[in-house]
């Protein structure tokens, strides 16, 4: 069950969530089937995040419902496009709510989850795997209804100011960010990452969300001569300042945060991609040595045969696993509180090799970081150092 909103004016997506005017709401919590809500970016240039987590909760509920479900249940996937928009996120969540879902996951960035958030929080509704690193969404006691899997961004800013400086000797960093509160929040990362060790962030510059208006922000970049550039942004703009910068012939080192979303950098760069770094917080997934890239490679080809794999929708099928092991782990006939409540009191999660730990304060499973490298070839490369370009 995937159900996309078609492009509307917010007015009318406020109309849709109340009144149910395009979709008539439906009870969803069945002794056949649990369903599961997801607010993403199906559209606009963000669209291959909120796709690749789409397919990779499909491609982890149908595997398991291949299997007969969990305690007799199937799994079911409820998508609505936000577009990236806060406003749509909004929207959707609370038309998702009125339908009554079981709990909404894999919802796509920091400001739609900053909007959508504290209405699941209010509605007692699980928000699960949201598909950010934001630092707000990781205070388990203000937000007692959240379950991250991932890293924060404060993590990943960490590893990037370290892997620069101890491995390329770099004491010049620049930061290229989104200006809403995803990039606000991995240049707080940056920031206090560059003060421990005493260094300057020597330029920062922003670019408005779902655009490509990054030209300014690199004139200025250029000018204050960094050595690095880290990049907390999206696909389209983070390869339009790069494919910029190799034009002008300015090419400090460009690293990009997870978010970013890998693959869809890679086709967007082309050429232009060789050398540059991206955090990751998934592992590798082509690395079927590890069982769960095995299972998940699996998956993924069973209902999008089409698809290559990457690491947004192994994030996706991590989501999807996540959550049949809380049933599992909460028995027949889970409740919302005795679901969240059986993750939190687990012992180690492991998912086929991928392991997360939760506690009464902790609220965020893995602090796995990641690092790869596009290659002259346009493929990710895992790496464990930085070299000299």
């Amino acid at each position: 069950m995937i159900r996309s909103l078609p492009t509307l004016s917010r007015a009318t997506l406020g109309l849709v969530a109340w009144v149910g005017v395009m979709v008539q709401a439906v009870q969803t919590i069945s002794a056949e089937e649990l369903v599961f809500g997801q607010s993403a970016a199906l559209s606009g240039p963000a669209r291959a995040l909120g796709q690749g987590v789409r397919v990779g909760l499909l491609a982890a509920f149908e595997a398991i419902n291949q299997q007969g479900g969990i305690h007799g249940q199937r799994l079911v996937l409820d998508s609505l496009d936000d577009a990236y928009e806060p406003e749509a996120a909004i929207a959707n969540t609370r038309e998702l709510i009125q339908r009554n879902v079981f709990a909404l996951v894999g919802a796509v960035g920091t400001p739609t989850s900053l909007a959508a958030q504290p209405i699941a929080t209010e509605a007692g509704v699980p928000y699960l795997a949201p598909f950010t690193g934001a630092e707000f969404l990781r205070d388990a006691q203000l937000r007692p209804n959240v379950l991250n899997m991932r890293a924060s961004y404060y993590q990943e800013t960490e590893e990037m100011v370290a892997r620069l400086t101890a491995d390329l000797g770099v004491q010049r960093i620049g930061i290229l960010y989104q200006n809403d509160s995803y990039g606000r929040a991995g240049l707080t990362g940056v920031r206090r990452a560059v003060a421990r060790l005493n260094l300057p962030l020597v330029a920062e510059a922003d670019y408005p969300r779902n655009t490509e208006a990054v030209k300014v922000a690199l004139l200025d970049l250029r000018h204050s001569r960094p050595e690095a550039i880290v990049i907390i942004g999206a696909y389209r703009p983070a390869a339009a300042l790069i494919r910029w910068a190799r034009r002008l012939d300015f090419n400090p080192y460009f690293i990009n945060i997870s978010f970013v979303g890998s693959s869809a950098l890679a086709r967007e760069l082309g050429p232009d991609g060789a050398g540059v770094y991206v955090t990751q917080v998934v592992p590798f997934p082509t690395d079927v040595s590890l069982p769960v890239v095995a299972h998940y490679q699996q998956a993924l080809a069973a209902v999008a045969p089409e698809s290559t794999p990457g690491f947004v929708s192994l994030e996706g099928y991590l989501a999807g696993r996540l959550v049949a092991e809380g049933l599992r782990l909460a028995g027949p006939n889970p409740t919302r509180a005795g679901f969240l409540d059986a993750l939190r009191k687990a012992e180690t999660i492991d998912l086929d090799g991928f392991r997360l730990r939760y506690g009464p304060a902790d609220n965020q499973g893995s602090d796995q970081v990641y690092l790869t490298i596009i290659d002259s070839q346009g493929r990710f490369q895992s790496v464990q150092h930085m070299v000299p370009q």
